[in-house]
């Protein structure tokens, strides 16, 4: 009980940050190493009209990594105890979810597990800012731009699956239908 009604001392020092954006960095290049929009299997997909175009995806990504960064530097430099190991591991476990998107869509060819993926981001989404909040409203509020931006990618994500029944390499549905 007493963790919860001390004052967090006022830290002054760049380590979270520098954590946070090692980590994030970290994330961002583990995940770009499995995009391949330019694959013929990613342009044969048949894409809502609501796609953004390739390049739209490094000019939203790049501020909204800067902000996950700053936002979990923020919240963990002010956080103590068991409410920072538990903002910690909803970070690092968002930042994994976060990367290994592009590998279950890309790289597996897989817009279902794609979709799984970023449902599974959604959910850590909403820990990713109750635990940030706990701790920081302001740095929970810094998270609202990514957490739009992955409930869009899960919209975005759903209707490829929908319009693409047959998108396996295999030409077999995917979805696990069929033989």
């Amino acid at each position: 009980m007493r963790l919860l009604l001390e004052e967090p001392a006022p830290y002054r020092s760049a380590v979270p940050y520098l954590v946070t954006a090692t980590a994030v960095s970290a994330a961002a290049v583990a995940g770009s190493m499995a995009v391949d929009p330019g694959s013929a299997w990613y342009r044969r997909l048949d894409k809502p009209a609501f796609q953004p175009p390739s390049w739209a995806f490094g000019v939203v990504w790049t501020p909204l990594y800067a902000s996950i960064a700053w936002a979990g530097g923020h919240a963990l430099q002010r956080a103590t105890g068991r409410h920072r190991r538990a903002l910690a591991a909803a970070l690092g476990t968002n930042l994994v979810l976060n990367a290994a998107w592009n590998w279950l869509f890309f790289r597996c060819r897989s817009p279902e597990a794609g979709l799984v993926g970023t449902l599974m981001i959604d959910l850590s989404d909403v820990v990713l800012i109750r635990r940030t909040k706990d701790v920081d409203a302001t740095a929970a509020r810094a998270l609202l731009p990514y957490t739009g931006w992955c409930a869009f990618a899960t919209v975005l994500n759903a209707a490829i699956v929908r319009r693409n029944p047959f998108s396996a390499p295999s030409g077999r549905p995917s979805y696990g239908g069929g033989s």
